[in-house]
């Protein structure tokens, strides 16, 4: 024990020891040797460090709570931020090929095809030659002829076909100015037939059905009557008549008096008479009736170079093939009146024109009751 002094000195304080530090675990190093997935940042505050001397002491005194290991948290995705995209501008589509530019609206359809109506023709820009307008002719209480209408344009072949006592002989009567009419109007190249019949009847070539001919005439004497009936000089008929008798065939019945002739000569010397004089229109009745067939080819070869060159020819035939081959128009004529008329395609539509007709004019009618037909007399 030391000795002491004047002055009491007070004991030494005993040196504390300097506290030692424990370092505090890391996230890094409690995670440097683990396996685990890293782990995404947490939220939560991390622990302060006391600032003074004597915390940081006391907090080195504590024992270290344990670590409770981390439950294993599975990495979270983040969403996607939901933004606002502008849409994709929309891709042009290539240009679609131009539309075929539309068709007119069509015309309203026409009526189905009846007794009384065939389809609708587009406009025929051609001039008409003969004109015929309600036409009437009764004969006491018959009616022969009921309100026959029809136009026939320049340069027509135009057939007008009907079974027997139809009125078709009588309507091409009236419309020639041989026979007046009830009622009604024909108008032939703008010229009024029974207003001026003159006039009418010189742009006219007529085949009458019932030939009055001058039989007691020879064929040349016969046609150079009809020319200068005419108005034509001497001269012209005797060119036009050796024209027209190389044409039929008949220079050697020039000679001869036509009631020598047989039918189908009679025919052709009647047709000569009416062409004689050039007309603008030829009417005629029956035409090919008794000619033979070679006859009739030729008949038909001159109408139809006629017929290019301007003329326009009416014929009436019970001959539906003949009509349907040489004409380019037809009327149907039942019981006197027009049950259709137009273009030979518009009448007969799908059907033949015989067919058609048939069919108009009432249909077959099957004999029945005639079996006494089948037994023979002998």
């Amino acid at each position: 024990m030391a000795e002491a002094t004047g002055d009491e000195q007070a004991p030494p304080t005993k040196a504390r020891p300097a506290a030692k530090r424990t370092p505090q675990k890391t996230a890094a190093a409690g995670t440097a040797s683990s396996t685990r997935t890293p782990r995404t940042r947490s939220t939560a505050a991390k622990p302060r460090t006391p600032k003074t001397a004597a915390a940081r002491a006391a907090a080195a005194k504590a024992p270290a709570a344990p670590e409770t290991p981390a439950t294993p948290v599975e990495p979270v995705v983040a969403a996607p931020e939901e933004t606002t995209v502008a849409a994709p501008a929309q891709i042009a589509a290539p240009p679609a090929p131009a539309a075929p530019a539309a068709p007119a609206a069509p015309a309203a359809p026409a009526a189905p095809v009846t007794q009384d109506t065939v389809p609708a023709a587009a406009p025929d820009p051609r001039p008409t030659v003969l004109s015929l307008h309600g036409l009437r002719k009764r004969y006491g209480d018959t009616v022969a002829v009921d309100d026959v209408s029809l136009d026939i344009k320049e340069g027509s072949f135009y057939g007008i076909v009907g079974p027997n006592g139809a009125g078709k002989t009588t309507t091409l009567s009236i419309a020639t100015g041989l026979l007046r009419p009830d009622e009604g109007r024909v108008v032939v190249h703008g010229v009024d037939a029974w207003a001026e019949p003159v006039r009418a009847k010189h742009v006219i070539g007529v085949l009458p059905d019932k030939l009055r001919l001058f039989d007691r005439l020879t064929g040349a004497q016969f046609l150079h009557y009809a020319g200068t009936l005419r108005g034509l000089n001497a001269k012209t008929v005797r060119a036009r008549t050796a024209d027209l008798a190389a044409a039929f065939g008949i220079e050697d019945a020039l000679e001869r008096l036509v009631a020598d002739y047989s039918a189908g000569m009679t025919k052709k010397i009647a047709l000569a008479a009416a062409m004689i004089h050039s007309p603008r229109l030829l009417v005629l009745d029956e035409p090919f009736e008794s000619v033979d067939p070679v006859s009739a080819a030729n008949v038909v070869d001159i109408l139809q170079r006629y017929t290019a060159a301007g003329g326009t020819v009416v014929v009436s035939s019970h001959g539906m093939d003949m009509i349907q081959r040489v004409c380019d128009s037809v009327a149907i004529i039942v019981r006197g009146r027009v049950l259709a008329s137009g273009t030979i395609d518009q009448v007969r539509g799908e059907q033949t024109l015989e067919e058609r007709f048939v069919e108009l004019a009432g249909g077959r009618k099957a004999a029945e009751g005639m079996e006494w037909l089948h037994s023979f007399s002998d």
